[in-house]
């Protein structure tokens, strides 16, 4: 049987500030990227985020971004290497905290936002973020955009590696996303983002926002915890992969 993870971003909220539905999400996921208090989040709200996830049953993996709380960790940063291992030294270490204090192991490591896309096409910044993971802890497996740069460091440090689809951004000729600012840039279709994620499946494309068909073969579906349809996509995604015979599992699991 073909298996696939299907990960979210979640553990968005901070403060008073409420950003998702991370108690109807997790237990529908197979894995949860838990921001890690850069970009989002803060100690309560990843604390809660790590049981809602032990008592699913789901697998945890870290979040981190660069520190842009009010940028939600969407704007470009010039960082230098040793900056860039030390933000992923501490997000790490901080979830980690939690995943211990709740009997929890962490199963994989996921970049937030400008530094996930600014990753996908920077060696340099891409081998930075999985140097410090490799020095925290070479268990981990790194999640990263398919042929990008940081699938790339990952697998030249001997890490192990997964790939990720998304449900619900366009992709561009190149096999970068898309930026949000261009029309379409996000899929609110729920029964496009099910045939989209059947096709990367079953054939391995997808059609670019040009129309063009691009090579994808990945061991994940990724849909954005902030995504006004997140539930609904989640939902329809794990039904529309069950009626086609595609079980869901964690990336420990696949690779």
């Amino acid at each position: 049987m073909l298996k696939i993870d299907l990960n979210c971003d979640l553990g968005e909220s901070f403060g008073n500030y409420t950003l998702g539905m991370d108690d109807q999400i997790i237990p529908l996921i197979s894995s949860a990227n838990v921001a890690c208090g850069f970009h989002a989040s803060d100690p309560v709200v990843m604390a809660n985020a790590i049981r809602m996830a032990k008592a699913g049953g789901t697998a945890v993996g870290a979040h981190p971004g660069f520190p842009d709380l009010m940028g939600f960790g969407r704007r470009n940063m010039v960082t230098t290497k040793e900056e860039t291992r030390s933000y992923i030294l501490y997000q790490l270490g901080a979830l980690d905290g939690f995943c211990k204090a709740e009997g929890v192991r962490m199963q994989h490591v996921k970049p937030h936002g400008a530094l996930y896309n600014m990753a996908a096409v920077d060696y340099e910044l891409a081998s930075a973020i999985v140097g410090a993971i490799k020095e925290y802890n070479s268990d981990l497996i790194v999640l990263a955009l398919f042929g990008g740069q940081l699938e790339k460091a990952s697998r030249d440090a001997g890490l192990r590696t997964a790939s990720e689809f998304f449900a619900d951004r366009a992709y561009n000729p190149d096999g970068t996303l898309a930026s949000r600012s261009l029309p379409g840039s996000t899929i609110t279709d729920e029964d496009l983002a099910i045939s989209r994620c059947i096709r990367m499946i079953r054939e391995k494309k997808v059609t670019a926002i040009n129309g063009e068909d691009i090579d994808v073969d990945c061991n994940s579906i990724c849909v954005h915890g902030d995504n006004v349809k997140a539930l609904e996509f989640v939902e329809k995604i794990r039904s529309g992969l069950a009626a086609e015979g595609i079980s869901i599992s964690p990336l420990s699991e696949i690779v």
